[in-house]
């Protein structure tokens, strides 16, 4: 089987797709025809070592899947062969077949195509923990989404809209922010040009921002924080920035608001039973058509510089997938 492969941390241009033997599905494993594997900006980190998750060299990477039941291994239930799946590991999934134990797939409702699935575990997944078990966000608050073209803000938009609240995107160009106007932003800040923390307070007025979303991270955290109302809930996602901030804790203070930790990671092997009623939840708007799970591009696995590249870059407007096999 092909497969994208790391043998040595770095950028994307010290990537190989190598020929390797095919894995056998092992006890409770379930062997997977990969059709789409998922690509999230963590992903960029861990091919060069700069990631929580240090995988052993050589590994693929590429954290989430959708694809079909090619075998069952020994004491695996729940599935039959055949059937369509997303799944998701915390890395290598950039590879043609791949063994992963079953309590680890979701099977696929009709209506719902293999492409859109690729992306809804990850970034889907972590947001509808963090508005739903971690931010408890309610109809009618207010929600700032910072990075809000991105494959996880685009998540945060939709759900957020979903759930009911006026949705504040946030994002660096005005392409971006009419992109995601589409997807249920009642209003929009480009951060690029205009003073995020001023048109906070200009949209909110004196109450201040409910909930602020952050998978940014960087100089975009404190003035979205000072921008808090009481008893706001500010959600750290990640930092795409690159730079980890150090808010001041007196606003956390003055505020009585809270910073909370948004871990889907963890969440999924501590709670799995709340993370699993997630996932049908997530299924069901996807196939529905009420989440739109928009895949920015699906680029073939030879092109995977490109999909990287669009990343880096950050031009995704959602989703990135590498196509890997069978359809």
């Amino acid at each position: 089987m092909k497969a994208l492969v790391c043998e040595n941390f770095g950028p994307p241009e010290t990537l190989r797709i190598v020929d390797l033997a095919d894995p056998v599905a092992g006890e409770g494993e379930a062997l997977i025809e990969v059709s789409y594997a998922g690509l999230n900006f963590f992903d960029l980190l861990i091919i060069e070592n700069k990631y929580q998750i240090k995988p052993p060299l050589p590994f693929s990477p590429a954290a989430e899947f959708s694809g079909r039941i090619a075998a069952l291994g020994p004491g695996a239930s729940g599935f039959k062969i055949g059937d369509r799946v997303l799944g998701h590991t915390g890395f290598g999934c950039a590879r043609e077949r791949i063994a992963i134990p079953v309590s680890r797939l979701v099977k696929l409702p009709d209506g719902l195509s293999l492409e859109k699935a690729a992306g809804l575990s990850i970034t889907y997944g972590t947001t509808l923990h963090a508005l739903k078990q971690r931010a408890d966000l309610k109809s009618g608050e207010s929600l700032v989404v910072l990075g809000a073209s991105g494959g996880v803000g685009l998540a945060a938009v939709e759900i957020g809209a979903l759930m009911g609240a006026k949705v504040i995107a946030c994002a660096s160009s005005d392409d971006k922010l009419a992109f995601v106007r589409k997807f249920g932003a009642a209003e929009t800040i480009n951060y690029a040009t205009q003073d995020l923390r001023a048109e906070l307070k200009r949209l909110t007025g004196s109450r201040g921002v409910d909930v602020v979303y952050d998978p940014v991270g960087g100089a975009l955290t404190e003035p979205a924080l000072r921008a808090l109302g009481w008893k706001g809930r500010f959600l750290v996602i990640g930092f795409a920035s690159g730079e980890i901030p150090k808010p001041p804790l007196n606003l956390v203070l003055l505020k009585g608001c809270d910073i909370r930790g948004v871990f889907w990671g963890d969440f999924v092997s501590r709670e799995p039973q709340a993370h699993l009623a997630n996932m049908a939840e997530l299924l069901d708007h996807a196939a529905s058509g009420a989440l739109s799970a928009h895949v920015h591009a699906a680029y073939p696995l030879e092109s995977f510089l490109e999909a990287f590249g669009a990343i880096a870059r950050r031009e995704a407007l959602g989703k990135v997938l590498l196509k890997m096999g069978a359809h």
